[in-house]
């Protein structure tokens, strides 16, 4: 399909190679996506076939999913947020992390492996395989821009291999597992976590729109969608579903359409109260984690109500979006110091 060629590799990189690394591999980023493809043609005509290829291998990672993912990356790789965010890395000895990755979102562990490589250690990886296309790619990218990553990169096949530290994200059940193997491990170990939209009954179209980002892109999928809204008493949701109409697309996948029309035929048989605009139901809930196809809310009625329930839902939440709080369109557009579950995976890698 494609070849890289891999320069000479060097046996021990600087700080600043590793940096310079992937500034190169956030520049293809954005000359594929701005269409500026006149050189390196033949690693953007893979990259293409890539995203293809991912999509037919899980079918939630559409291709208009896969460019904001990767827009999304190449926004955390400019080479001044790299250095101030590197400004605690020593250099010492390396030390094999094992990263085993989740797969519901294009790409989601690569904030992960960026600590890894920019820490100077090695980065023992376990791909999931709902999402075992597009890293590699990158990874290669990676060892062509920086040969001496080639060193720091494994990929795990089956078992794991020997490891210093592991980092793992996975579902609630999957965590108690990944806590009975790895405790004795330095690790960081991520559960499921949600995100919230609070609203005020004030916001402008232009705002439930945006919201709309946070709640469809990727399907709901992500520990950044807003799978929730918080509403004050007695708001209606009329001009909600006109500012969202635009992602009525989602529909037509056939993973989302299935689960939505699930849900409808069990709320249906229930005789659960719901309201409905053909593409997403909204239900009130005292849950906080909505099933695809569904968009929880729950009403509040006073300031001290809702930062009372945000307080005893804080272990569970990774986001809250709203006037006050992460704009409206950005809670999947983390800047490269927004660490999931609020651990600072860097700290961790350079103290190991």
């Amino acid at each position: 399909m494609f070849k890289i060629k891999y320069k000479y590799t060097t046996l021990i990189m600087t700080l600043k190679q590793r940096i310079d690394g992937f500034v190169q591999v956030g520049l293809f980023i954005n000359r594929h996506f701005n269409e500026q493809k006149d050189t390196e043609t033949q690693l953007h005509q893979g990259l293409e076939k890539l995203i293809e290829m991912s999509h037919i291998y899980n079918n939630w990672f559409i291709p208009e999913f896969v460019k904001e993912s990767l827009i999304s990356i190449s926004g955390l790789l400019k080479e001044e947020d790299l250095i101030k965010f590197t400004a605690s890395v020593k250099e010492k000895p390396a030390k094999t992390v094992a990263i085993i990755c989740a797969g519901n979102v294009p790409m989601v562990c690569f904030h992960d492996i960026l600590c890894v490589l920019l820490s100077g250690n090695k980065a023992l990886i376990k791909l999931s395989s709902d999402d075992n296309v597009l890293i590699p790619f990158f990874l290669k990218l990676l060892t062509h821009y920086e040969p001496g990553f080639e060193q720091q990169i494994l990929f795990a096949e089956g078992k794991l291999g020997a490891f210093d530290a592991v980092i793992a994200t996975g579902s609630n059940n999957t965590a108690q597992h990944f806590k009975h193997y790895f405790g004795k491990y330095p690790h960081i170990i991520r559960k499921s976590r949600s995100s919230v939209a609070v609203l005020t009954g004030k916001e402008s179209t232009e705002d439930l729109k945006n919201l709309g980002k946070d709640v469809f892109l990727y399907f709901g999928l992500g520990c950044r969608s807003v799978n929730k809204l918080l509403v004050p008493a007695g708001y209606t949701f009329d001009t909600f579903f006109e500012a969202i109409i635009d992602y009525g697309f989602v529909v037509n996948n056939k993973k989302y359409g299935n689960n939505y029309d699930y849900h409808r035929a069990i709320y249906l048989l229930e005789s659960m109260k719901f309201l409905d605009n053909n593409f997403i139901m909204i239900k009130e809930s005292p849950d906080l984690h909505s099933p695809v196809g569904v968009l929880y809310y729950q009403y509040y009625n006073s300031e001290k109500e809702l930062s009372d329930y945000l307080n005893s839902i804080s272990d569970d939440l990774q986001c809250v979006v709203g006037k006050r709080n992460i704009p409206f369109g950005y809670s999947q557009q983390p800047v490269i110091t927004d660490f999931a579950d609020n651990v600072n995976t860097l700290d961790f890698l350079v103290n190991l």
